[in-house]
């Protein structure tokens, strides 16, 4: 059986692609009767996008994949990887600007998602972004404005 590893870098045929780190596929369409095309990044083993693909002429086979259909798959899956970077990235650190202790803080909580130790760091950074503390806090830690003044006026005692 020939794996994705097992293919030249560059690859061009009417049902698969391979080219700059991506390799679009035609496969059949399991929901219904057409056909879909999977996107995959290097190195990955889940498809960045799988979507809809244009039957051929013949109204039977599938459309021959192209360098403008590759060149345009290759930017929506790239976009779709990039929006489910920044949504995690948002999910795994937290931010807020507080005033406490007569001084402006920039207080953050990132959270280490490790499964056998799940944790988190809350830090603070002066006005000058100069981190004056960091504790590690329980993974579901919940940030808030009111939290991060409390621990700021508390000298930076880890929360309990």
């Amino acid at each position: 059986m020939t794996t994705d590893t097992d293919l030249p870098d560059t690859l061009k045929s009417p049902g698969l692609w391979r080219d700059n780190g991506w390799t679009a596929r035609v496969v059949k369409n399991e929901d219904d009767e057409g056909w879909a095309v999977e996107m995959h990044r290097d190195g990955e083993a889940e498809p960045a996008l799988v979507g809809p693909w244009t039957m051929g002429r013949d109204k039977k086979n599938p459309k021959p994949l192209d360098v403008s259909a590759f060149n345009t798959l290759v930017k929506t899956a790239a976009e779709v990887i990039r929006r489910h970077e920044q949504s995690l990235h948002a999910v795994l650190h937290k931010s807020v600007a507080v005033t406490a202790a007569a001084a402006r803080w920039n207080v953050t909580l990132d959270i280490v998602p490790v499964e056998d130790d799940p944790h988190a760091l809350l830090a603070a950074h002066d006005a000058y972004g100069d981190c004056a503390a960091q504790v590690r806090v329980r993974a579901d830690f919940r940030l808030t404005a009111a939290s991060a003044v409390a621990w700021v006026d508390s000298g930076f005692v880890r929360p309990g």
